[in-house]
């Protein structure tokens, strides 16, 4: 019987040193969980507070096409026609305004491989020019060039939504500006939820537009082999040659050729951009200069100058002309391709204010990254809401105007800032180099698009868009340079980085 007890107790006691070693292995594995866990935790912090590489070549293709195909082609070629007054010259300002984008993408195409980060004219300009230039083109960026773009888009997909609902009438403007502000509110949280979705977006999108426009191509195509030339007749007869027709034609034109320098915006999320960068710039722009004329060929097949010139939404009554009752079709078409231009506005929009925030010259709550998302969404909300009080007020064809006369003004500064490069310093390691001639045209051709209309017809309109312009040295000097009131936004911005569950980006 003791031995039983002893034999018990040893047992009992193997199995209490059983337990207990048991316990401690359990905690340590647990400890090893607890910490793998942490430590991937940081890790993923440390990352969700960069921006990613996560645009390739097709993807970087469709940014740049898809943000160019746009509402431009659906709804511009009337006022291109109107301008200039016959199909000859219109043809002249297409094909021209396709030469002057391919020629300016080349030599941003250099800036990019010369100055690989994001923010495109901002960071340009900042190192070729200086601060105060650079803030100035910050400030009108903001308060013209991205929202006017952004807002104009919007109208054009609210019109052609309308357009089959209302036929020949005009739809009212506050309903066309309410459905605007609804893009406009959609697409920025498209872009604020995820950087892969918005890059589908544009990718489904650019899909849906070159089928529209290869439906338009096609049709036009089909009526030449008819024998529907005749508006190919004495196509010079009637031009007019004013400066300042040739410079409005010029405006709306590149109107629909504007976003050939998106990548430039995104440089630091596109994928291998010393060669990406370039070979979607050619790609892209070449596509749709080409497609451009072929729509425009095909527009007039189907509708004499007149009717063009008196349609309010040229691809709707091409299709209403081809179609007949399916014409509605061509409104949807022209309502999607849209969508990508907005959706590509957007993006790189909020990558422009997040990059100038981060280099100081806009609040700093602007060049915070989603703690999750990995997206910009403090810039992307800013761009939305001056876009919304841009709306307010705004119509199509004046929002074209301001749009081109100060983006031109800007990219003449750019690219003087490459020609300034070249011959400063020649020595930049650069993987791609575009002849100096090409910068020069570029050059002359922006002197002559922003005095061209002043000088012929000057307007009291681009009076206050040269003083919005010049007024950023003044509020540069006294809140950026010598930081005044800068404490004001402190509080603020705490709040606004726990609202939005944001976080300053890690180099």
């Amino acid at each position: 019987m003791a031995v039983y007890v002893t034999r018990r107790r040893k047992v009992e006691e193997d199995l209490t040193i059983d337990v207990v070693f048991l316990c401690k292995k359990i905690i340590r594995f647990r400890i090893m969980v607890d910490f793998w866990s942490s430590f991937k935790t940081m890790q993923s912090d440390q990352q969700s507070l960069n921006l990613k590489r996560e645009v390739g070549l097709i993807g970087a293709v469709s940014f740049i096409a898809g943000t160019m195909i746009g509402s431009g082609i659906f709804i511009t070629p009337q006022f291109v026609l109107s301008a200039v007054g016959s199909p000859g010259a219109s043809f002249f300002i297409w094909a021209s305004c396709g030469l002057l984008a391919i020629l300016a993408g080349l030599c941003y195409a250099e800036l990019g491989a010369t100055i690989p980060e994001s923010g495109g004219e901002f960071n340009y300009i900042l190192k070729t020019s200086g601060n105060v230039v650079a803030f100035m083109f910050t400030f009108s960026y903001t308060a013209i060039v991205r929202p006017a773009s952004a807002t104009g888009v919007a109208l054009a997909i609210a019109e052609n939504v309308l357009a089959p609902f209302y036929g020949d009438c005009v739809p009212p403007p506050v309903l066309i500006k309410c459905i605007a502000a609804g893009c406009i509110v959609v697409f920025t949280a498209v872009n604020c939820l995820s950087v892969r979705l918005a890059t589908i977006v544009q990718m489904v999108s650019m899909a849906m537009k070159l089928l529209a426009l290869t439906v338009i191509v096609m049709g036009g195509v089909v009526m030449l082999f008819l024998g529907n030339t005749e508006n190919f007749h004495n196509s010079f007869e009637g031009t007019n040659f004013g400066i300042s027709q040739f410079g409005i034609a010029f405006y709306q034109g590149l109107w629909s050729y504007g976003g050939w320098n998106t990548l430039n915006y995104i440089t630091e999320e596109l994928k291998n951009p010393q060669v990406n960068l370039l070979r979607a710039v050619v790609i892209g722009v070449s596509l749709v200069t080409g497609l451009y004329l072929l729509v425009n060929v095909s527009y007039l097949t189907v509708m004499t100058p007149k009717e063009l010139m008196s349609s309010p939404a040229v691809a709707v009554t091409w299709g209403n002309k081809v179609f007949g009752n399916w014409g509605w079709i061509m409104s949807v078409a022209a309502a999607l391709s849209a969508v990508g231009t907005l959706n590509g506005t957007f993006f790189s929009g909020g990558r422009m204010c997040f990059v100038a925030a981060r280099e100081g010259h806009m609040p700093d709550i602007l060049s915070m990254v989603h703690v999750e998302r990995l997206t910009p969404s403090p810039a992307l909300l800013f761009t939305a809401l001056v876009s919304l009080l841009v709306l307010i007020p705004g119509d199509l064809q004046s929002i074209v105007n301001y749009f081109s006369f100060t983006a031109w003004f800007f990219y003449g500064i750019t690219i003087s800032g490459l020609l300034y490069l070249k011959i400063k310093k020649p020595n930049l390691h650069k993987s791609y180099k575009v002849p100096i001639l090409v910068p020069i045209i570029v050059v002359i051709a922006a002197i002559l698009l922003v005095l061209a209309p002043i000088i012929d017809n000057p307007q009291t309109e681009y009076l206050y868009v040269i003083s919005l312009i010049l007024s950023g040295a003044i509020i540069y000097i006294p809140f950026i340079h010598y930081h005044l009131c800068s404490g004001l936004l402190t509080k603020p911005t705490q709040y606004l980085q726990i609202l939005l569950e944001v976080a300053p980006e890690e180099k």
